[in-house]
């Protein structure tokens, strides 16, 4: 019996270490990935067989007690973990690009199946209808109804235009357009003396936009205004590692990692910088946390560890092929 144990323990051997050298492979493929999170393996001992069991010490005081005696069965996973240490922050220029300096997470959702996730990868840009959007389409979440409205003048013959800023307020889709028109976004107020087609021809144009620390997603016009459109929220958990991978950078498994402050993004809860979440830096990506040095020096001790499980085997083998010799 106790040789075919061994024998049991090397095969654990080599599923548990097979299985390491695959999360340390993931972990290089991945050196590269943008906001990945290097994992590590953890192993402990499989289950022990009772040869004998510890025995109490004899009333009195005198005597010893008697050791247990036991032989483990092999070894076994026992978790698989993330590093949820930052990477690094590169710059790229690119006002669309944001980084999480700290804790926490973007919040996006798939339009086609409006089903949520969470992600380190900031690499977003606009798509067609202005939506802030990941490199597969999800939809980043924030405060997306912010807007200005102009309200068009004759002043001794000149056109003027007074601001009405209404700021963001309503969680959703991040969507960052400005095209006003009369009576979305501009009041032709000059009682006649300019069509409204003059007044459309004049008004502020959008120039650029900017994302601050906060998330705020800032609108500059052609006028030298500025206004705040929309503001990116972010989103932590309790327990992080409970998070699933579900590709493309992607998370699910929300609320089986407990998020901080409810499931539902709110201004008070999930602004950026406060409530222990982090900054946001616009023009910029958070890089792979993986270690390449340290996973090619795990790689190798996983290797040597899966190649004495397997001679553990082949010991085990010879041994048994022994016992079967003595009946000749």
């Amino acid at each position: 019996m106790s040789l075919i144990g061994s024998l049991n323990s090397g095969v654990s051997a080599l599923q548990a270490f097979e299985q390491g050298i695959e999360v340390i492979g993931n972990n290089i493929s991945n050196v590269n990935t943008t906001g990945y999170k290097d994992e590590t393996t953890e192993y402990s001992e499989s289950f022990s067989n009772m040869l004998r069991d510890s025995a109490p010490a004899p009333s009195g005081g005198k005597g010893s007690n008697t050791d247990a005696m036991q032989i483990g069965t092999g070894v076994q996973i026992a978790s698989i973990s993330s590093n949820l240490t930052q990477g690094a922050l590169e710059s790229t220029g690119v006002n669309t690009n944001l980084a999480i300096a700290g804790n926490g997470y973007f919040t996006v959702v798939d339009p086609s199946s409006n089903s949520t996730y969470v992600t380190r990868d900031g690499d977003f840009h606009l798509d067609s209808n202005g939506y802030l959007v990941t490199s597969n389409g999800d939809r980043v979440q924030g405060l997306s109804d912010g807007s200005v409205t102009y309200t068009a003048t004759d002043v001794n013959g000149t056109l003027t235009y007074t601001p009405a800023v209404t700021p963001p307020s309503t969680v959703g889709d991040l969507q960052v357009s400005y095209s006003p028109t009369i009576g979305n976004g501009l009041v032709n107020n000059t009682g006649g003396a300019f069509t409204d087609a003059q007044v459309a021809a004049g008004a502020p144009s959008l120039q650029n936009f900017t994302v601050d620390s906060s998330g705020n997603v800032v609108m500059s016009l052609s006028n030298g205004d500025t206004f705040t459109s929309g503001q990116v929220l972010l989103q932590n958990f309790s327990d992080p590692n409970a998070l699933v991978s579900e590709g493309n950078n992607l998370y699910g498994n929300l609320s089986a990692a407990g998020p901080i402050g409810g499931s539902s993004l709110t201004a008070a809860n999930n602004t950026a910088g406060t409530n222990g979440l982090g900054s946001i830096q616009s023009g910029a990506l958070e890089q792979s946390n993986v270690d390449l040095s340290a996973e090619m020096a795990n790689l190798i001790t996983a290797e040597r560890s899966f190649q004495a499980g397997s001679r553990v085997i082949t010991v085990s083998d010879t041994v048994l092929q022994e016992i079967v010799n003595l009946t000749h």
